[in-house]
């Protein structure tokens, strides 16, 4: 989810305890504490985290990308994972072309064929918005096949374009090579154990600020539940996309599955999250104050959230349906056109 949903979900969850409403009825920020842990995870891991990641091999396409090069490497650096049984982590860098413009290209696993296909794309500003005539139909896609078994848990294909690349780290475990993509992203951020532990020091943290500027309250057990169940709501939303957290960080060294409803970019889903958080942040202050003036709870939320999620939802899945299969459908024509042009190599 973006960045925003998070938020929002955060001060959604902790409206449900009437204490906290009328504590920001009475100018407590508690509700805004929700939200602010609600987009801890992420600031931690694209602010910080990220930074400190160490890389085997980085691909820089350059100016003049070689799909067969790229492909070629990527395949290499799988195998290498899987014959020594050492992870390979691997840097994929954008192809910038100037102050506004960059080279788009895709990158697909296909775990059934074991290939690693490359398309090069078209010219796109940093709004990935394609720029007019830069498609490149004179460059080749390339289908490069590799040994290894791999189980790939993400999205089959990743396209790169603006900013900096996406990261993939391949780690051989028993017979089978994974593929975690963002490797040092949702790690021990992500777990309930920080989320615990961040929500029991909020509660001494405050209990502290207490003592020495007035009586004590239970305003810092409040305090403590709002950063934890904030932080709480982000981990189980991430857990509906395919990367997954890890959850139990440090008694598991990997992240636990995703349930792959969703992609955290996808308009819909977050256009869904921050309209349900809204509702039932409406419907909290209403029901908490003095007189109530929206109609009965179970009207109002059938209305105002069950039916959007449900119309929207089936759009969305079956939208995603038909996206499947026509990135199939592009990949074996890409495969076809690939052998066409001598550009596969096993």
């Amino acid at each position: 989810m973006k960045g925003i949903a998070h938020f929002i979900t955060g001060v959604a969850i902790v409206t449900f305890f009437p204490e906290v409403v009328q504590r920001a009825a009475g100018g407590s920020i508690l509700p805004v504490l929700g939200g602010v842990a609600g987009i801890l995870p992420d600031t931690l891991d694209f602010k910080f985290l990220r930074y400190f990641e160490r890389y085997s091999l980085e691909v820089d396409p350059g100016p003049q990308p070689d799909a067969l090069r790229i492909a070629g490497r990527l395949a290499r650096a799988i195998d290498q994972a899987y014959g020594s049984g050492e992870p390979q982590s691997v840097l994929l860098h954008t192809i910038r072309l100037g102050p506004d413009r960059w080279r788009q290209y895709t990158v697909r696993f296909d775990a059934h064929a074991g290939a690693v296909a490359v398309k090069i794309g078209a010219v796109v500003d940093t709004g990935q918005n394609p720029m007019p005539g830069t498609k490149a139909p004179e460059i080749p896609g390339a289908c490069v096949h590799f040994v290894a078994p791999l189980d790939h848990a993400y999205q089959d294909e990743i396209t790169i374009d603006i900013f900096s690349g996406p990261s993939f780290t391949f780690e051989r475990q028993g017979d089978c090579l994974h593929v975690q993509f963002l490797d040092w992203h949702r790690r021990w951020s992500h777990s309930l154990t920080l989320a615990a532990a961040l929500g029991l020091g909020t509660v001494g943290l405050a209990a502290l600020i207490e003592r020495f500027t007035g009586p004590v309250s239970d305003t810092s057990l409040w305090a403590g539940l709002v950063v934890g169940l904030g932080m709480l709501g982000h981990i189980l939303e991430d857990q509906l996309g395919h990367m997954g957290s890890n959850l139990l960080f440090p008694f598991t060294r990997r992240r636990t599955r995703g349930l792959g409803l969703l992609h955290s970019g996808d308009a819909l889903p977050n256009f869904l999250t921050v309209w349900t958080a809204v509702m039932i942040i409406l419907f909290n202050l209403d029901r908490f104050s003095a007189e109530a003036r929206l109609v009965p709870g179970w009207f109002f939320l059938g209305s105002a959230v069950l039916i959007p999620v449900v119309l929207l939802g089936a759009i969305y899945h079956r939208d995603r349906r038909h996206q499947v299969r026509n990135d199939l459908e592009g990949l074996r024509e890409q495969e076809i056109l690939a052998e066409a042009e001598g550009a596969e190599m096993t």
